[in-house]
């Protein structure tokens, strides 16, 4: 069984009932939950003060013991603040000494890429505790996919996936497209050539997502990737005034301006079903008539 030590970098959990099942569900699982006070901990919107939410963060780099997987409790906003602040030569090398099994997504992200940017920290984008596992029904294949992740040091996921044939390999990073486009000309985002780039968002127009994307291409960012792979958008409804333009569309208006494949269909993101990526893990991209995503060289429990 495996320790859980949570963290709240972000906004308060206004669903606390689903904070509770979430620590309930994995306690009844035999996994130990350490720090349960963050859930509770508010200071405006935020999970806490700036100073206790940074505190979560910096005091991973003397985390005691090993085989521990670090969740936040949920995303949000407030990581933003935090970023100046952190130490992150401390927690680089805590990882290269120590390597904590660090699992979140959403706001989190910039937490995330920052840890690539600094030290080339493999991190894992993946569930969280009110979200995922606190949903009144755990998804069995976000489960299931999590723990697959985290204890195979290569494994391989399966999509029906829509885009251009293509085999390639590289570096793969990303997670929400609008906290990693917020970290453009920041030092909090890495530089990834010949990377496998994977995005996600929610409560995003498609407008909105194209504009996001046209930011990663007219930066340069693209261009130095082998692959964008496109995961869920949530709620990304089009409404009347877009006459006929939506996600597909904007979609088909992104691959005739790249040069690169892309590739869409992956249940990565917001919804109930999300497999679990290990940001900055190699990995080959094959589309035909399936789509695999083969994985390998992150951090596993040791067993």
């Amino acid at each position: 069984m495996s320790t859980f030590h949570l963290i709240a970098p972000s906004g308060y959990c206004i669903n606390q009932h689903a904070a509770a099942l979430g620590v309930e569900r994995l306690t009844s699982q035999g996994h130990q939950v350490n720090n349960q006070h963050v859930i509770t901990r508010r200071h405006e919107r935020f999970a806490g003060h700036d100073k206790e939410r940074l505190a979560d963060i910096n005091a991973l780099a003397q985390l005691p013991g090993d085989n521990i997987i670090v969740m936040p409790v949920r995303g949000g906003y407030g990581v933003s603040r935090l970023l100046a602040d952190i130490d992150w030569q401390a927690l680089v090398a805590r990882q290269q000494h120590q390597p904590l099994l660090i699992c979140g997504h959403s706001d989190f992200t910039a937490i995330q890429l920052g840890l690539l940017a600094y030290g080339k920290v493999i991190t894992f984008s993946g569930p969280m505790l009110a979200g995922n596992f606190g949903a009144e029904t755990l998804d069995t294949f976000t489960a299931e996919h999590f723990w697959r992740a985290i204890s195979n040091e290569t494994f391989t996921i399966e999509w029906d996936g829509e885009g251009p044939q293509c085999d390639v390999a590289g570096t793969v990073w990303g997670g929400n497209l609008a906290m990693l486009t917020s970290l453009i000309g920041t030092p909090w985002l890495p530089s990834i050539p010949g990377g496998i780039l994977v995005v996600e968002d929610i409560n995003e127009h498609p407008y909105r997502v194209e504009r996001m994307l046209l930011q990663l291409l007219h930066s340069g960012i693209l261009a130095q990737q082998r692959a964008l792979i496109l995961g869920s958008f949530s709620l990304a409804q089009p409404n009347d005034y877009d006459a006929g333009y939506n996600l597909n569309k904007m979609i088909d208006y992104l691959r005739a301006q790249l040069t690169i494949p892309v590739v869409s269909g992956l249940a990565f993101g917001h919804e109930p079903q999300t497999v679990t990526l290990p940001l900055g893990a190699h990995a080959r991209l094959q589309h035909a008539e399936k789509t695999q995503l083969t994985l390998t060289g992150h951090p596993t429990i040791l067993r």
